[in-house]
């Protein structure tokens, strides 16, 4: 079987295989989650309700500044937390706090990655390859 292969232009953290979440949306750790129930918890974003605990969550661009960075700190702390973080685009503070919290994160693809990867398929990521990838497998 052949799996499909994403290179990323940047990444940062541990190998991970985990299921996506999928959206084309934006992510903040501040304004979209609720950080005690592990769920999306702004009625406007559209994984809401959805449980992101243990997910790779395949997301359109980072949002927010220093707050949303030092979440990812505590989140991943609590253990209430993404597999993965995988985005289209990200900004310096959100990559400053992936960076801080030892968390996996990838971006900067060719294509729209929130198009690429089905929502619920079984993904892997691999940071730390000469290119940073995500495959679906």
């Amino acid at each position: 079987m052949n799996a499909k292969i994403f290179y990323a232009a940047a990444g940062m953290g541990a190998q991970v295989k985990a299921p996506a979440l999928v959206a084309k949306d934006g992510f903040s750790a501040r304004y979209d989650l609720d950080r005690i129930k592990g769920v999306f918890s702004r009625p406007q974003h559209k994984l809401a309700g959805q449980n992101y605990v243990g997910r790779v969550l395949v997301l359109d661009a980072a949002k927010g500044g220093v707050a949303t960075a030092w979440m990812l700190y505590e989140m991943k702390a609590r253990g209430v937390v993404p597999a993965a973080l995988v985005l289209n685009a990200v900004n310096p503070i959100m990559a400053q706090g992936a960076a801080l919290a030892d968390f996996t994160m990838i971006s900067g693809f060719d294509e729209d990655i929130t198009q690429a990867i089905p929502n619920g398929a079984t993904v892997e990521i691999d940071p730390t390859a000469e290119r940073p990838f995500i495959r679906i497998i």
